[in-house]
């Protein structure tokens, strides 16, 4: 349970541990050098280590590019794990960890920061969604106490919305310490979540995103990314997001969550088999040039999901579908209560399949509160903050709790149980309320 702190209290918990020097491994990747960057604006000494010097160097290039800022440059250092490793990490007072997301190789690398780290330095992962717990099993007591997962979403230096995981051992006072120098030194919008797989944020956001995928199946990418698209309150439509992501990285999300959950949404987390059939082939998104969707000079090419082929996406004839202008009207004069209001009442088949997804995902956000964090708040705070959408409580109150309760129950979902009971208790108040957070940046016009 976090607890709000007075100003005393937070300049003595800040008080309490210096952070002069973070060693970040796994350098050479995106969320390595762009936390790095992210770290040498609050951290007078960055260490960027990878396999090689070559690689960390070319992290650091990266991430010189990314941010713009001499300060980058200033105060970060590289080198490699044989070479390198032991003598940085016997000095830093944080461990950040930024491997690939697979378990055999973090532990690999977390053999040689124990054998090497101070007793009271901190260890970070920031894993997707693979267990801290479990990342920690059979470590010393003094690894668990300062261990934690503490999940950027990329690129950090843009997007603020950051979870912070305890592990069963943490010590508090050490995940009040990350918390409280996350948002004031570093920026960052935290929120606690338990360790579950996938956390909050990827547990809703790539449910969504591969339910799409699985829709694009039926009626192609073009009319699915359409349907779920900017004036549902997103700032990037899904299968868009899934090629920036990379589709290696969505898989091993959704791939993680089909298999250690059983909810009531388990099949849309299930990898749709042209998905996976055309990984095997090299399709990853925007990383091997081609996904949903890919670039042919000035045109943009869309998918076939049984073919693997890619057609024009002028020569691609869609639906009428006349509701969207009209909601993407209305949010352009800030009128979201009357835009989502059209989208509620539209009529036609697709106006039902793009309600049924945002229902879904209304209720499966609803229904996971309890499990992956304490309150709808967080889950709201990461979705907005973390991957740019409309928070959960923001659409039930644009569309309004009534009709919000009878749109999941017009999808044939179970209505959650908070928005249950707060409509028999005639709720009238807002579900999302946040004095840093303008919701107009979530309903981006068409």
């Amino acid at each position: 349970m976090t607890t709000r702190k007075t100003a005393a209290e937070i300049r003595q918990i800040l008080a309490s541990r210096k952070l002069e020097r973070v060693v970040v491994l796994g350098a050479n990747g995106t969320m390595g050098y762009g936390s790095a960057a992210l770290f040498t604006t609050a951290v007078p000494e960055v260490i960027l280590l990878a396999r090689t010097k070559a690689k960390a160097d070319e992290g650091l290039a990266a991430a010189i590019k990314q941010v713009r800022s001499p300060t980058v440059a200033n105060r970060a250092t590289t080198g490699d794990y044989d070479h390198d490793l032991a003598g940085a990490v016997a000095g830093a007072d944080l461990i950040f960890e930024a491997l690939t997301e697979d378990m055999a190789l973090k532990k690999e690398i977390f053999d040689k920061v124990e054998a090497a780290r101070r007793p009271d330095s901190i260890v970070a992962t920031v894993t997707s969604g693979l267990s801290i717990n479990a990342l920690c099993a059979g470590r010393s007591e003094s690894f668990r106490k300062h261990f934690l997962g503490l999940h950027f979403f990329n690129p950090p230096n843009v997007i603020v919305g950051t979870e912070l995981i305890a592990g069963r051992d943490t010590d508090p006072a050490i995940v009040d310490f990350i918390d409280l120098f996350s948002q004031i030194r570093l920026g960052r919008e935290m929120v606690r979540t338990f360790d579950t797989p996938a956390f909050a944020g990827n547990r809703v956001g790539f449910k969504v995103m591969n339910e799409v995928a699985q829709l694009a199946g039926e009626i192609g990418p073009l009319l699915a990314d359409k349907l779920v698209g900017p004036y549902t309150g997103r700032a990037m439509t899904p299968l868009a997001t899934v090629d920036l992501v990379g589709w290696d990285i969505h898989r091993a999300i959704v791939d993680n969550v089909y298999a250690n959950t059983s909810d009531e949404a388990h099949e849309t987390n299930r990898l749709p088999d042209y998905m996976a059939k055309l990984m095997e082939q090299g399709v990853l998104g925007n990383k091997s040039g081609r996904g949903f969707f890919k670039k042919d000079g000035k045109k943009r090419l869309v998918l076939d999901p049984a073919t693997g082929d890619y057609r024009p996406e002028a020569e691609i004839a869609l639906p009428e579908l006349g509701y969207i202008a009209q909601v993407a009207a209305l949010h352009r004069d800030g009128r979201y209560k009357e835009g989502m209001r059209v989208f509620r009442h539209a009529e036609g088949e697709y106006a039902k399949i793009a309600r049924k997804v945002i229902a879904g995902y209304v209720a499966y956000a609803f229904n996971r509160v309890g499990e992956v964090t304490e309150t709808i708040d967080g889950i709201d705070r990461i979705m907005g903050m973390g991957f740019n959408a409309a928070p959960p409580s923001v659409l039930v109150d644009s569309i309004g709790l009534a009709d919000t309760v009878s749109m999941i129950e017009e999808a044939g979902l179970a209505v959650p149980k908070i928005l249950a009971d707060e409509l028999r208790a005639g709720r009238t108040e807002r579900f999302f309320a946040h004095p840093r957070i303008n919701i107009g940046r979530f309903f981006v016009a068409e």
